[in-house]
């Protein structure tokens, strides 16, 4: 998603003019939308279906929204608890990478981002699990479950994907944006309508200090905060979030709302300067890294990117990263409930 994107999804106001300008894309959004909503019935009439692997319980972690939320935070979080109960695993399709052939991410293992994509570089490196990479789904949750003896499985990035029946569907919402504008891509940042919420087993809900309204919800809710919790170094160490503190910086960031990232700067209390943003999943050029290293220095700057960045960073590009957290605030007894059936 870029600035532009950003601004058109999210908007602090929707006005009749603006509406009427935009027409057009509500049009496209209208067809989308049915399409989605033929897809769904078909599978609930069961003229489709859903194939379900057995001796394996699957949680779709997922949302309503084209990125931006803190759906990878979450898969990170939830295979870290559930490890220290279960064999898991976590089944991803790796969104923008190159080639199609499966690929397993093992502990202590590394792969380039650029084959894997770096949500499940990400997460194989934070969560300590096994990460499947397969467009097919169905066939790397059977190889989590036979290979890998996996109990339970994650299913990244899984609400809109109904192939593959899952146990619970924990869905993914930040309450600083909520829904943007309501509306269905193109015109909206919505993949599916809201009516898509009644297959929420569970809602994960991002806190924030400055919410925006946000539909009754009828699953039950855990709520979480992120937090900025290290910097990274280069070389992989991690230092107290106080030491930047005060200090000038550059963001660099190729994600879906770089206005998160910044918002979480400003937290941690570093002097943000500028921000180098790139759509999502950007792979960045040797020219763009250094025009962002050509700034930093002349504004004497550090540069600071996200964790999800750093994996499609040269080695050898320095910047430091913003680690963050997950801590569970709300709901911890409905979650352990719901997590482990």
């Amino acid at each position: 998603m870029s600035r532009g994107l950003e601004g058109l999804w999210y908007p602090e106001r929707e006005s009749i003019s603006r509406g009427l300008v935009l027409s057009p894309l509500s049009l496209v959004s209208w067809g989308y939308g049915a399409a989605g909503r033929l897809r769904l019935r078909l599978y609930r009439a069961g003229l489709i279906r859903s194939e379900r692997v057995e001796g394996v319980r699957v949680i779709s972690v997922g949302n309503l929204n084209v990125g931006g939320t803190g759906k990878t935070p979450a898969v990170i979080a939830l295979a870290e608890r559930l490890r220290t109960h279960a064999r898991v695993a976590v089944v991803t399709r790796g969104y923008g990478r190159e080639g199609t052939a499966p690929l397993e991410l093992l502990p202590g293992t590394a792969v380039e981002a650029r084959l894997t994509g770096d949500e499940p570089r990400l997460i194989s490196e934070r969560a300590g699990v096994p990460v499947l990479v397969d467009a097919d789904r169905v066939r790397a949750t059977k190889r989590a479950r036979d290979v890998h003896g996996a109990q339970i499985v994650l299913l990244d990035d899984g609400l809109q994907h109904l192939r593959l029946a899952r146990d619970l569907d924990l869905v993914v919402v930040d309450e600083a944006v909520g829904f943007g504008n309501g509306r269905v891509v193109p015109r909206g940042p919505l993949r599916e309508p809201l009516a898509g919420l009644s297959r929420a087993g569970l809602i994960w809900l991002r806190e924030s200090p400055k919410p925006v309204p946000l539909p009754a919800f009828e699953a039950p809710v855990v709520r979480v905060r992120y937090v900025p919790s290290a910097w990274v170094d280069p070389e992989g160490v991690a230092e107290p979030i106080e030491v930047l503190r005060g200090q000038r910086v550059i963001a660099l960031c190729g994600i879906a709302r770089p206005s998160s990232f910044e918002r979480s700067l400003e937290e941690v209390g570093v002097e943000r300067l500028r921000t180098f943003a790139f759509a999502d999943h950007h792979a960045f050029t040797t020219a763009e890294l250094a025009r962002v290293q050509e700034v930093a220095s002349e504004l004497g700057a550090r540069v600071v990117t996200t964790e999800k960045d750093r994996v499609r960073l040269p080695t050898a590009f320095n910047a430091i990263v913003l680690r963050i957290d997950v801590r569970v605030v709300g709901g911890e007894e409905v979650l352990e409930r719901l997590l482990f059936g």
